[in-house]
């Protein structure tokens, strides 16, 4: 009896502690997409018992933690280029689709009052324009009363995918940027100054006057920083919203995008966001253990769910279109393997 009662017990014991057997995976990168995979997380460990751990350090180190397979999985906005997935052996794809949206610190300005272009906020951003009474910024804000105050433009200290679609807005705004700054994760800004995260610029705006900046939109609205209007490529003034970031996201050729990489920069659409962009994990081809990479295959299975798409919604994300995720998930099936024996089936 004393045996069998022992059993049961190990029995029970084994029931309630079966997640002590679980997998955890650790990932880094983007802070773009960190509320949402740290939200994710939290979800799946409630459900499955495993953990993620998810350290928002930004795009670049992202790609190089993953590069050095420090991590189970990279996180990066930018989208890493075909020749250096190829030589670094890994897959990429999206997860959800955000929008960057311009912020500011302005006396007397309300969230949503003030309305911008790209080329206006390439001229602040290269030290053109250093006043909020400039004539460009009246001629767009007839009705808004502007203060003769000083431009103070905060940008990304550190490797930034969010700086890369930021830039890449910029770039197709203004043939000047394009020409002499360009696009690209980190950029030699021609004026301002910096701050490291979404996180870091989300701050430094909110307690520095008269600053603009650019966060992913769930940075802003946690923060309750005011964002501004912008002229998209229709000419039409749009407000960052989701039905606008959907409308970008509908534009996007994903059918003709090698690696995932699809575009929806300053898309044609009247409604549109200009400033909306997928972001992307870097899993190993050729992982050191089958059993991590299942892990991280099985933790953004699950994120494609209803449940997923639920969570990404309720943070201002866009989760991606069914044919997107079918693609994905055959790409898993086909290109992630160990002694040639893939690790993950559909």
């Amino acid at each position: 009896m004393k045996l069998t009662h022992l059993l049961s017990a190990a029995a029970l014991s084994f029931a309630f502690t079966g997640s002590a057997f679980a997998t955890d995976i650790n990932g880094a990168g983007a802070s773009f997409p960190a509320p949402v995979y740290q939200a994710w997380a939290a979800a799946y460990k409630e459900k499955t018992g495993s953990a993620m751990n998810y350290q928002s350090i930004g795009s670049g180190g992202g790609q190089n933690q993953i590069i050095n397979r420090t991590v189970d999985f990279g996180a990066s906005d930018a989208p890493m280029k075909d020749d250096k997935l190829e030589s670094n052996n890994l897959l990429q794809f999206p997860t959800v689709i955000g929008s960057v949206v311009p912020t500011v610190n302005i006396d007397g300005i309300a969230d949503g009052q003030l309305t911008l272009s790209g080329s206006i906020i390439a001229d602040i951003y290269q030290g053109k324009i250093t006043k909020w009474n400039d004539a460009k910024i009246v001629a767009l804000n007839k009705d808004v009363k502007l203060p003769d105050a000083a431009i103070v433009p905060i940008y990304r200290s550190d490797s930034s995918g969010t700086s890369f679609v930021f830039t890449s807005y910029l770039s197709s705004a203004s043939a000047d940027w394009s020409s002499n700054v360009g696009a690209a994760t980190s950029v030699q800004w021609p004026a301002g100054a910096g701050a490291k995260g979404n996180e870091g610029v989300a701050g430094m705006v909110k307690n520095t006057k008269g600053a603009i900046g650019y966060v992913e939109f769930v940075y802003a609205a946690a923060n309750k920083l005011p964002t501004t209007n912008l002229v998209n490529k229709a000419g039409k003034v749009v407000k960052p919203t989701i039905p606008a970031f959907m409308d970008a996201a509908a534009a996007a050729d994903w059918k003709g995008a090698k690696n995932f990489a699809a575009s929806m920069i300053d898309t044609a659409g009247e409604k549109a966001w200009p400033i909306t962009s997928a972001t992307y994990i870097l899993l190993p081809k050729n992982p050191a253990s089958a059993e991590q990479s299942a892990a991280v295959i099985k933790f953004f299975d699950w994120a494609y769910t209803a449940d997923g798409d639920a969570i990404a919604e309720k943070l201002h994300y866009i989760p991606l279109p069914d044919s997107v995720v079918g693609e994905i998930k055959k790409a898993w099936s086909s290109d992630v393997k160990v002694d040639g024996k893939a690790v993950w089936t559909n």
